[in-house]
């Protein structure tokens, strides 16, 4: 178990073998939620699209097949995560995909940058998540979309007492806390077993 625990606790910022072997893991276990989530929102080809918690990369590749002329960025605190995301997308690297080191409590980014923000299993770990959604409001143009994808969403849930840090938050408390971020046009989308999207457009 303490292996395990070690193993899963990279969730939140992969560092080192551990990390490496986790991201290479949630590339490909995320891919279901992932393609599902993304399936609900109409992406246009042009569009500037961020994914927050990017991890290893492999959604910036999902939303890069998306959208035709698209330029994705992506944002980790984990530098691990970083430098795995380059890797995977090397061909695109600084061309059309764009990966940063930071958080999400402080974007490096423009005002009204992005037609479309994403989280897949990453606001779990956001600190002061109010704060968090209000910086992804501000750098989505107006009309633009905020997606999070979640797996997790019972706080009784086995995950929480195996990933140090994390805090599960059920689609009704998200889409609340989206709407308290003035978010609009809020839904949420669900899928067997405990799947989630919540979607809300920047007004």
């Amino acid at each position: 178990m303490g292996l395990l625990k070690k193993l899963f606790t990279n969730c939140a910022c992969p560092q080192g073998r551990m990390g490496r072997a986790m991201l290479k893991f949630m590339n490909l276990c995320h891919a279901p939620l992932t393609n599902w989530g993304l399936k609900l929102i109409n992406i246009q080809d042009g569009w500037t699209m961020l994914d927050i918690g990017c991890g290893g990369g492999a959604t910036l590749q999902r939303l890069l097949k998306r959208s035709k002329d698209a330029q994705v960025y992506g944002i980790d605190i984990s530098e691990e995560s970083v430098a795995k995301a380059r890797k995977v997308n090397a061909k695109v690297l600084d061309k059309q995909v764009f990966v940063t080191q930071g958080s999400a409590e402080m974007l490096p980014y423009k005002d009204g940058k992005f037609d479309l923000v994403t989280a897949v299993e990453t606001v779990y770990f956001w600190p002061n998540l109010p704060n968090c959604l209000q910086e992804v409001r501000r750098v989505l143009k107006p009309g633009g979309k905020f997606a999070i994808m979640v797996e997790v969403v019972d706080s009784n849930s086995k995950w929480i007492s195996v990933v140090e840090g994390m805090t599960a938050y059920s689609p009704e408390e998200l889409k609340k806390l989206l709407e308290e971020a003035r978010f609009t046009q809020t839904e949420i989308h669900r899928m067997k077993p405990s799947n989630a999207t919540i979607i809300g457009v920047k007004k």
